[in-house]
């Protein structure tokens, strides 16, 4: 199924381009079950500047992965969505990995970095950041309310969806929507 709509989405792609025109892919059009929760937004909302804390104890910000579309996924240690829908961001980040996307995970709120370490060897995930956000600063500035929340931010950084708890990140219709923004 997921070939097919790519081949679909691949095959309108062509036939509406002009050449030198850069065409906006029309992602909302590919949304079905979960996805049908995504919110995408007619113009790109600016993201924040607000620092939250690397993997590595530096301070990073959004700024940092600008060049490549991010789904940003904000989650807690004790959240049992998170717990089911990270596996599936997991395969998204090992199955599209490239250099113009990343699924960014950041962890907001009180999440001690054993509980962390401990959740992702629990749920078997290995290639996500252990990103975190103590004071949820990033969160609420972004307009986090409940968790999990997953934003899709574009190469310039700005916000283009936002899907407020879980998702099937593995169905067809997650892949169809990441994979025609990758191939914009």
């Amino acid at each position: 199924m997921r070939k097919l709509l790519s081949a679909l989405l691949y095959t309108a792609l062509v036939t509406v381009a002009n050449p030198g025109v850069a065409e906006v892919v029309d992602i909302a059009a590919l949304r079905e079950g979960d996805m049908r929760k995504l919110i995408v937004h007619s113009d790109p909302i600016a993201s924040s500047d607000v620092a939250f804390t690397g993997e590595d104890g530096s301070e990073m910000t959004l700024a940092d992965y600008q060049g490549q579309y991010i789904v940003l996924n904000f989650w807690a240690t004790w959240c049992a969505p998170c717990r089911k829908e990270m596996p599936m961001l997991s395969d998204m980040q090992t199955t599209l990995d490239s250099d113009n996307f990343e699924v960014v995970t950041i962890a907001t709120g009180r999440n001690p970095r054993p509980a962390m370490e401990r959740f992702f060897a629990e749920i078997e995930v290995d290639n996500l950041p252990l990103h975190t956000d103590p004071r949820q600063s990033l969160a609420r500035s972004l307009g986090v309310l409940g968790l999990p929340v997953t934003l899709i931010l574009n190469p310039q950084g700005q916000e283009i969806a936002r899907l407020q708890g879980e998702a099937d990140w593995s169905s067809d219709s997650a892949y169809a929507i990441i994979e025609a923004l990758l191939a914009d």
